[in-house]
């Protein structure tokens, strides 16, 4: 802004995810690209994750660079927060088509895509990119709702349709669910999923370890925030009782990360509006922990 470099240090930093310092922020020395995407034109109860983007941005200025649990700053391979996404109003298709062809390009340049959304069904565009170019891919699914159904309110392209749609490119694991309809039971039954609740018990070291078990050896992880239990994440728009707490989710994450190779992830459906500020800076500290076990 000012030519003056002498002025730098008198404003606050640059608007990106977690207030990167340069030359850390810089496209081409960055590891990880953060994709915004501003775009909830599917959903059907309450509306707002096309705020959830920016709001992780914004909590994300107030982290710690600094992970104790890594004992690293995860910064350091490089985080570029990409401009955010030119929505398509004419179909939730030609949304995911366009995420679809922006993934595919960054992949291509070597990046590894943190999408923020948004409402889930834009995650079919990442999962088809990273399935085009990983045949052994598998996605790891943590969500509150199954999202099989194979139309949802005239659309085969819905978040409540995206997972139905990803099982047409690659397996699933689904994790953290707690609701579900009859006919997405009956579908499973029938394709004989593997599907792990939440429950009372949460996910224990058991199910973690069998959940590794079932991924290959390329992962893809798919994120909707109302997995978390709502004592911790209340801004949603699907809001479900019980939940997965913080240690249940990271000890997961750990286990995949560790022992597969994780080539991109997204996290969405966060309604800034229907909760706390709290949450919004809790999956801040999500984003940045999955960057941190992701990118060694």
């Amino acid at each position: 802004m000012f030519p003056d470099d002498s002025l730098a240090g008198h404003f606050y930093p640059p608007r990106n995810f977690g207030a990167i310092p340069a030359p850390y922020d810089d496209f081409e020395k960055a590891r990880v690209v953060i994709l915004p995407v501003l775009y909830d034109s599917t959903t059907d109860w309450k509306s707002g994750s096309r705020d959830g983007p920016n709001a992780i941005i914004d909590s994300s200025q107030y982290i710690e660079l600094y992970d104790y649990e890594l004992d690293r700053e995860p910064y350091r391979v490089g985080i570029y927060t990409a401009p955010e996404v030119q929505p398509m109003v004419s179909s939730p298709e030609a949304m995911i088509q366009r995420v679809y062809e922006i993934v595919r390009h960054l992949n291509a340049r070597g990046k590894m895509v943190a999408m923020l959304g948004g409402e889930h069904s834009l995650s079919l565009g990442p999962i088809r990119a990273h399935a085009e170019t990983h045949p052994d891919l598998t996605v790891l699914q943590l969500d509150a709702h199954t999202d099989l159904r194979d139309e949802y309110l005239g659309t085969r392209s819905g978040h409540g349709s995206i997972m139905r749609r990803a099982l047409e490119l690659c397996p699933i694991v689904p994790a953290g669910i707690r609701s579900m309809s009859a006919d997405e039971r009956l579908f499973i039954q029938e394709k004989r999923l593997e599907v792990f609740h939440a429950g009372a018990a949460g996910l224990g070291p058991q199910a973690v370890k069998k959940i590794v078990s079932r991924l290959k050896d390329k992962v893809y992880i798919t994120v909707d925030v109302d997995v978390f239990d709502l004592g911790l994440v209340n801004a949603v728009g699907t809001p479900e009782p019980g939940g997965l707490g913080w240690y249940e989710v990271i000890s997961l994450l750990e286990a995949v990360a560790a022992q597969r190779e994780v080539v991109g992830f997204d996290v969405v459906e966060l309604c800034p509006r229907e909760g706390t500020s709290a949450s919004a800076f809790v999956i801040a500290r999500l984003v940045y922990k999955l960057i941190g076990l992701c990118c060694k």
